[in-house]
């Protein structure tokens, strides 16, 4: 029981440190400049080294000392936790353009007359380019150790419990224990919510020198906070298995050895063979691989989605990710496999589940595509409307000398939306004295109505009133998906020779990893990236997107 509880623990801050990822994902294009399919391709990066691994590991599953392996696979992914938060000290502070000079920057995106020195080339010295490219390679080396790390813990650990627990606890065990990888991932987003409420440099910089609120689109988080806070916990909940012994005594009840590492045997080819020929099992996981590669998509990108559709802050955003998503992910699978004991289903009656579950997602996920938000209005980005000012809309900051770069967004009381300051014309900024934070604009040559000031911050897209619809029925269609996730396992269990069902699961989670969860994230973040209408530049790449066509965006997703 004592090692169920070890087991129970590890796991869930195993999940901690890859579902953490996901949650700050956003934060991590922001700061570094990545695109989405960049971050895509991160976030599935770990399944990279765990595919590789999975069938050799589980070979030699019956001849190691278990829980040492567990013990040495808890060390690899806490490393790679550590690992994950190193970018954050390896590169200077985050900069971003200010109305005011201070400490850490002497420019301002104001209007100014006089010509100013290109801030582009200022930015762009070989170190910059350098640090871009170290920070991508340690965090793709990390993400393939916690892929490595991860490889002995699950089946060792299950086959460990199988092999000494009773006949009657062992599916207690192991219920208790899949329960936690569910509950893991909404831990993983909480855990962002909190973490990125705090400064990203708030172990650089005093907190009177950030002028920044969470509301502001250029707010970067303490996204490194939580890889370390994770990483600690996987690194305490290794410890107790180097302790454990080689083998238990049984707890009492019947010896029943079950091989649970089917991969001895010589004749794999043909057992292979044999599965994959099966159309019940085939069809089942092509089924399995289709959800889990949207699943996989979704959850890597659904924050992002969010914040973008609804104007919301990253830390909310993963609050409700965590709070009403996930948890309504869990409730469906609860009641799929209630149902199925409640009524003793055949075969027949499962797949009959599996469909009508699946159809019903699909009907109340349907408005999902119609509820979201308009693009903002832009100037010159996704807005320029010449008939009303003429070619003003251009000439009203020529005589600015606007940096290319600048990122400030304000909203003009025209309700249009400025990239800088400086792009809006105005000249002039008020600021709250004690606190060093910006008031409003004025004297802002682009905007004519309403008295020619603007605020600081993005306009609202003015449609908040969609977002609780939208999470209603997302989190409905989402306990709708997942009652068939049950019933479609036991398709499988039932359907093949009970001596292959250990290694037909091995082939399905082979399956899943190689077909769904490496491409999906992949996917969505390329699909995401068709969507973006202004690029960040570094360096003559392109960096992050700063503007989404939003309709697109939700199309598209």
């Amino acid at each position: 029981q004592f090692f169920v509880f070890c087991h129970g623990l590890l796991q869930l801050s195993q999940l901690l440190v890859s579902g953490y990822l996901k949650s700050s994902i956003s934060t991590i294009e922001r700061r570094y400049g990545l695109s989405s399919r960049t971050s895509g391709l991160l976030a599935s990066f770990n399944e990279v080294g765990n595919t590789l691994l999975i069938v050799f590991i589980s070979y030699f599953g019956s001849r190691v000392h278990r829980p040492r392996f567990i013990g040495a696979g808890a060390i690899l992914v806490s490393l790679a936790g550590f690992l994950m938060s190193l970018p954050h000290f390896i590169t200077g502070p985050y900069e971003f353009d200010q109305s005011v000079a201070s400490t850490f920057s002497n420019t301002t995106d104001l209007c100014q007359p006089r010509p100013r020195a290109n801030l582009s080339d200022a930015s762009c010295t070989p170190r910059a380019s350098r640090e871009n490219h170290e920070v991508l390679l340690v965090m793709f080396i990390a993400q393939a150790l916690l892929g490595i790390g991860g490889v002995p813990i699950q089946p060792f650990g299950i086959s460990y419990i199988d092999d000494f627990a009773s006949e009657r606890n062992s599916p207690l065990y192991l219920g208790i224990l899949f329960s936690v990888t569910v509950i893991g991932p909404g831990v993983a987003f909480m855990l962002g919510s909190a973490m990125l409420r705090f400064y990203v440099d708030i172990d650089k910089v005093s907190g009177a020198e950030v002028q920044l609120t969470h509301e502001d689109p250029r707010w970067v988080g303490a996204w490194w906070l939580g890889f370390l806070v994770a990483a600690s916990l996987v690194a305490l909940s290794a410890v107790p298995y180097f302790f454990f012994p080689r083998e238990m005594p049984k707890e009492v009840g019947e010896v029943l050895q079950v091989g649970l590492f089917a991969l001895l045997l010589p004749g794999f080819p043909l057992v292979l063979l044999r599965n994959l020929r099966h159309p019940v099992y085939l069809l089942v996981v092509l089924a399995q691989v289709n959800i889990s590669a949207m699943v996989a998509g979704l959850a890597t990108f659904m924050g992002k989605f969010l914040e973008r559709q609804f104007s919301l802050t990253a830390s909310f955003a993963n609050m409700i990710i965590g709070a009403v998503n996930i948890p309504g992910a869990m409730v469906g699978i609860v009641v799929g496999g209630a149902i199925l004991k409640r009524f003793q289903m055949s075969l027949r009656r499962c797949s009959a589940l599996c469909v009508l579950g699946m159809f019903l997602c699909l009907l109340v996920a349907f408005p999902l595509l119609f509820l979201g938000c308009p693009t903002q209005k832009v100037a010159g980005v996704t807005y320029s409307d010449s008939s009303e000012f003429g070619h003003h809309e251009l000439e009203c900051n020529l005589q600015c000398n606007c940096p290319e770069k600048a990122y400030n967004p304000i909203c003009g009381s025209n309700s249009i939306e400025y990239i800088s300051p400086c792009s809006a014309g105005c000249r002039a900024v008020n600021i709250q004295e004690d606190t060093n934070a910006v008031l409003n604009y004025t004297n802002c040559s682009c905007i004519s109505e309403n008295g020619s000031f603007a605020n600081p911050g993005t306009c609202s897209t003015g449609c908040s009133h969609l977002f609780l619809p939208f999470v209603v029925l997302s989190c409905l269609a989402g306990i709708l998906a997942s009652t068939s996730h049950t019933p479609s396992f036991m398709l499988i269990l039932r359907s093949i020779q009970p001596e292959d069902k250990s290694f037909a699961v091995g082939i399905q989670f082979m399956l899943l990893r190689v077909l769904a969860w490496m491409p999906g994230p992949i996917l969505y973040g390329s699909a995401i990236d068709t969507t973006c209408i202004l690029w960040e530049k570094r360096c003559d790449r392109k960096a992050a997107c700063r503007y989404y066509d939003n309709t697109l965006f939700r199309r598209r997703w």
